[in-house]
């Protein structure tokens, strides 16, 4: 005789329904590899889906970076003459001996004139009384000296000089930020290297990340890593008059996105990190949830790198880059695979995981009804 369990039959009912609507349609948190790349091959789509081998990753190392330095190349390091030229702005100061019996330039019986803190003019002069404008613009101080003291001779024939210089804005270099200590700094010489104003400055400011050393001059940008910096001596620029030096820590980023470890905005730690190197800094792929079958790097190209011959040039600016991190070729790869500024790794989501959630889920509902039927029985 069939039991006619009324309102809880209908329930019970219901509970099934749901259940078996569930089994076919699991619910999903992230998105898996066929989701993601659905629709590459239709030549209309947007973006393209490039898997990555050892055999494909050199075509791909050939192509142009999404993200183009904007700064011009680095500045090696280049020894010039030991004295610095004279520059507008500059201070000069004047010691003259003269052994005569008069002097135009100072009392009967003066033998030393001193003629303290002369302003170099925009046109690169200094003006001396009875003798007129010199010009010691882009002399070296043993130069001026030796031109200021002829000059003097028409006036002075026993006259000898002493010239000392004191550096003025265009014979100094600016340290922005960045340092303990920033400030405007005199070339003492012509020699003077950027690591040498950054240790006068207090050094580069601690805890920050992969600190990049801008340098400006003429107009241009100039950048370059600390730590590249001081461990190649050949590139410890010598610095020019009205150098300007700022320190920041490095701009670029990535995002990790999916399965991962974690999903987070993660700072270059260094000059240059690998898709392996990348998986490592976001702990990896979630053992629960993740396909490592398809870990997918997305990229966006400046629409003028896009080319038709794929050894040229990406097909399409929005690149899809596919790692197969279970066997040693895609392993391999990923550890010469260079990651880019602003580029998105996605731990796609391993396809058995909606069918382990929809046999929880039913096993779960089914424990839950036969409870329920026990206990009306």
């Amino acid at each position: 005789m069939k039991k006619n369990f009324g309102p809880l039959g209908q329930k019970l009912s219901a509970l099934v329904l749901l259940c078996t609507l569930f089994a076919c349609s699991p619910p999903q948190d992230l998105a898996n590899m066929q989701q993601i790349t659905a629709g590459a091959e239709d030549a209309s789509a947007p973006f393209a889906v490039q898997i990555v081998t050892q055999a494909t990753l050199p075509t791909i190392q050939s192509w142009p970076s999404s993200h183009p330095p904007q700064s011009g190349d680095w500045i090696a390091h280049k020894a010039v003459a030991f004295d610095t030229a004279i520059q507008p702005e500059d201070r000069i100061s004047l010691v003259v001996w003269d052994n005569g019996e008069t002097s135009l330039l100072g009392q009967a019986g003066q033998k030393v004139i001193q003629m303290p803190d002369i302003r170099v003019s925009s046109a690169g002069t200094i003006f001396l009384p009875y003798v007129g404008d010199v010009q010691v613009a882009g002399l070296s101080a043993t130069a001026a000296r030796s031109k200021v003291e002829q000059k003097l001779h028409s006036i002075m024939p026993s006259a000898q000089v002493q010239l000392n210089r004191v550096a003025g804005m265009q014979n100094s270099v600016h340290v922005i930020s960045g340092v303990p200590n920033p400030g405007t700094l005199p070339l003492l010489d012509a020699n003077v290297t950027i690591t040498t104003v950054l240790a006068q400055a207090g050094g580069v400011l601690p805890n920050m990340t992969n600190p990049q050393i801008n340098l400006q001059r003429g107009g241009k940008l100039y950048t370059i890593a600390a730590e590249r910096l001081l461990a190649q001596p050949e590139l410890d620029t010598t610095l020019m008059g009205n150098d300007k030096i700022f320190v920041q820590p490095d701009q670029r980023y990535f995002l990790s996105l999916g399965a991962a470890g974690r999903e987070a905005v993660i700072d270059f730690p260094r000059d240059t990190v690998t898709t392996l190197e990348a998986m490592s800094m976001i702990g990896g792929v979630n053992q629960d949830m993740a396909n490592p079958k398809a870990v997918l790097i997305l990229r966006t190209y400046p629409s003028a790198a896009v080319r038709a011959a794929p050894k040229q040039g990406p097909p399409k600016a929005q690149m899809v880059f596919a790692f197969d991190l279970t066997n040693a070729n895609g392993l391999f790869s990923a550890g010469a695979f260079l990651i880019e500024d602003r580029d998105v790794v996605l731990v796609t989501q391993s396809p058995l995981v909606n069918t382990s959630n929809a046999v929880r889920l039913f096993t779960s509902m089914f424990t839950g009804s036969k409870a329920v039927f026990n206990s009306v029985q």
